[in-house]
């Protein structure tokens, strides 16, 4: 599904804004659940804190360095997901990886800003930068402590 010209400009603004300017970059104070992501192949390295209070996101930041990509899907992801319970973040988990993967035929919008990174799927190295954060997201929440790699 090729994506219209207008509209790839506009989510390759958003991306670069959000590389340049990544919201809740840092940890947050209080935060009770982390883990690291790796992309050895890119290089990319991200850091996900988060505070739950009663089974809901109540602060979210990262840390790390990466491509542009990895780093506005972090920043994206952290708005995406402040307030939310761990089952509607692990939800939309899912419905983000399977946008960014090509297995939904959705165009996304329901996603809202999420969906800039929709044009990934036409670019299969880059999905593992845009789904990096989601996996050390995931791990932060169970609790693992475990470091999460992307191959």
């Amino acid at each position: 599904m090729s994506m219209d010209p207008e509209l790839r400009d506009l989510y390759q603004t958003m991306i670069l804004d959000h590389y340049k300017k990544p919201r809740h970059y840092g940890r947050p104070a209080g935060a009770d659940r982390e883990a690291e992501g790796v992309n050895p192949l890119c290089g990319d390295e991200i850091h996900v804190y988060a505070k739950l209070v009663n089974d809901r996101i109540e602060e979210i930041g990262f840390e790390g360095s990466g491509c542009a990509i990895s780093t506005a899907a972090a920043s994206l992801m952290t708005d995406a997901v402040k307030g939310l319970t761990t089952g509607e973040v692990e939800a939309l988990i899912e419905r983000f990886h399977d946008l960014v993967t090509g297995q939904s035929h959705e165009s996304g919008s329901e996603l809202g800003k999420l969906a800039v990174l929709a044009g990934v799927r036409e670019f299969p190295a880059r999905v593992k930068c845009a789904t990096l954060a989601w996996h050390a997201l995931r791990a932060a929440l169970e609790g693992t402590g475990e470091p999460v790699s992307t191959e």
